[in-house]
């Protein structure tokens, strides 16, 4: 499959290796331009249906993931589909899960664990990752 996000719309985040993933607030509209070939889900209850693939991560909102281990799981898919799809992860806000997950995404893709925060605010969102707890984490992810 070859539909990337090409050019990068809104949201859209450039990883270091080039691929790109587009984080979203799910309680805004859907952005303009193509549609995801992947969405990660990440909430407290089951997500809204979409014409496209998704997967659903049981994630509170302020919160980490239920399921650690499913959580690396599903963003490792994520990360090895990005080149070829387009992928995106939505919460409710795009904010603290999405750019906590999008940190996440940044470690898989080289960033080092203790400087994806600030990858993903400098490229994603200023706001990105909300809590202490997110952040420690993303620190964490490389060695989960």
């Amino acid at each position: 499959m070859t539909e990337t996000w090409d050019p990068p719309g809104e949201g859209v985040m450039r990883l270091p290796s080039a691929r790109l993933v587009r984080g979203r607030g799910l309680r805004r509209p859907l952005p303009a331009g193509p549609e995801p070939t992947f969405t990660v889900h990440l909430l407290g209850g089951p997500p809204p249906p979409v014409a496209w693939e998704s997967r659903w991560l049981r994630w509170p909102d302020f919160r980490l993931p239920s399921d650690r281990e499913a959580a690396r799981t599903l963003l490792e898919d994520a990360w090895s589909r990005a080149p070829g799809e387009r992928v995106e992860v939505a919460c409710g806000g795009g904010r603290g899960r999405t750019g906590t997950a999008l940190a996440c995404l940044a470690v898989l893709d080289g960033v080092p664990a203790e400087e994806a925060v600030a990858y993903v605010r400098r490229n994603y969102h200023p706001k990105a990752v909300e809590t202490p707890w997110q952040r420690r984490y993303v620190v964490r992810f490389a060695g989960l």
